[in-house]
């Protein structure tokens, strides 16, 4: 068992490789999930399904419909997504402007090294990878503020983005967007810290 999953209960370590097989793709954009299918898949009973799930609905990845059961969410339509990233965009600048001047040197170090996982995911190619280490970089942010209530407004707008995660034709460009706001958290430009996380959340 990997050692972050060992703090996890059950139906969180589900909800985590359902979230993995969401955002990479292996589950498809409102596909239907059914607790007999998942159960015999990981080897439980439906209890701990039931309760990844319910996780996951929290998330904005799953969709439960009544008398219909738990399907994949859709991609908000074109309508839509602009109001979803401002949305995200209004949070993260919030949270970054409300943190910028208590930055400590140790979370700039936590930072840096999901940078470098950051990195390495696009120097391999592995979009799964960097889908998961870009979630980490923002909620680490996020999570940095003191208010828990943020990080509940604001993780179901990010999963929704995330969902599809192909506006990139070079992926070490994610590597670029992600170190130039680092590099001004380091500097300590507010700034533009603030300007290159907005360019980043689109």
């Amino acid at each position: 068992m990997p050692a972050n999953e060992i703090f996890r209960t059950l139906p969180e370590q589900i909800a985590a490789r359902l979230q993995q097989d969401i955002l990479g793709g292996q589950i498809t954009l409102g596909e239907p999930l059914r607790e007999a299918d998942l159960s015999e898949r990981f080897g439980v009973s439906r209890g701990p399904v039931r309760e990844a799930f319910r996780l996951l609905v929290q998330q904005g990845l799953l969709v439960l419909e009544p008398n219909k059961g738990v399907r994949v969410a859709q991609n908000p339509s074109v309508e839509v997504r602009p109001l979803v990233v401002q949305l995200r965009r209004t949070i993260e600048v919030f949270v970054l402007e409300s943190i910028f001047d208590r930055i400590t040197d140790s979370d700039i170090a936590v930072w840096s090294n999901i940078l470098n996982d950051i990195k390495a995911a696009c120097e391999a190619n592995d979009l799964n990878a960097l889908t998961d280490h870009d979630l980490r970089f923002h909620q680490a942010i996020i999570k940095s503020h003191d208010d828990r209530d943020i990080f509940t407004l604001w993780q179901p707008i990010a999963m929704r983005m995330m969902m599809q995660y192909n506006r990139l034709d070079d992926l070490m460009e994610s590597y670029r967007e992600h170190k130039r706001i680092l590099d001004a958290i380091r500097v300590r430009d507010k700034a533009a810290a603030i300007q290159a996380l907005s360019t980043n959340i689109q």
